[in-house]
């Protein structure tokens, strides 16, 4: 990967969750002692969604599937409409009744290797990267569109396409996140994303703007 030195990952690690502690948003799925259904249910609902939107559906959605078996056992047309609010909800139905099916047959125990945990249908890299840090508490990066633009703008472009399969992105993202406060961590990157370093970034008003790679060659001063 491209050589980065720890001293600007630690100047990003420290700003980022200075940054967090003032401005962080506050989500259910973000609280102690949720069962493992909560939490992946979480994240489930976040792919290619605003948490803004998923923070007012979550709670019903629960009160109606509160555990893996009345997800496993619901008529997909239900489900397909109570979806209906957050988009995809074709595709997401049947995904989601195809891994509640699973988790019945593995009595909700999630595996802890990384393989076994992947071979679940709707376990793709974000969601057991998900599971690995809220459940098993391994400092894996929540790299989505969101967080790849942060890191990308401050440390450099990628070269794939697919941020699953770049290496200097993969490489960096876990560099990031190598952290004791490894959750903290990836949910600043994230809330900065929704709030600072948007698509259109508020620049004038980064604190990591003083060794950030895009404000440097924009020459945003």
């Amino acid at each position: 990967m491209k050589r980065i030195s720890k001293k600007k990952i630690e100047f990003f690690q420290e700003k980022i969750l200075l940054w967090y502690y003032d401005n962080n948003r506050k989500f259910t799925w973000r609280k102690k002692k949720l069962t493992h259904y909560q939490y992946v249910i979480a994240e489930v609902l976040l792919q290619r969604t605003k948490a803004e939107t998923i923070a007012k559906f979550y709670p019903n959605f629960l009160k109606d599937f509160p555990n893996w078996k009345s997800l496993a056992n619901v008529d997909i047309q239900k489900l397909e409409d109570c979806l209906k609010p957050v988009g995809l909800y074709r595709q997401r139905s049947k995904r989601l009744i195809n891994l509640a099916k699973e988790m019945v047959k593995r009595n909700g125990r999630l595996p802890k290797d990384r393989e076994e945990l992947e071979s679940i249908p709707f376990m793709g890299q974000y969601i057991a990267n998900a599971v690995e840090l809220i459940i098993f508490n391994k400092p894996s990066p929540l790299v989505d569109v969101n967080m790849t633009r942060v890191l990308e703008r401050f440390f450099g472009a990628r070269k794939m396409a697919d941020i699953r399969y770049d290496p200097y992105l993969q490489k960096l993202s876990y560099r990031i996140v190598k952290h004791v406060n490894t959750k903290e961590i990836n949910w600043a990157v994230l809330d900065f994303a929704a709030l600072t370093c948007k698509v259109k970034p508020a620049c004038h008003r980064c604190l990591l703007n003083s060794k950030c790679l895009y404000f440097k060659i924009n020459k945003l001063n």
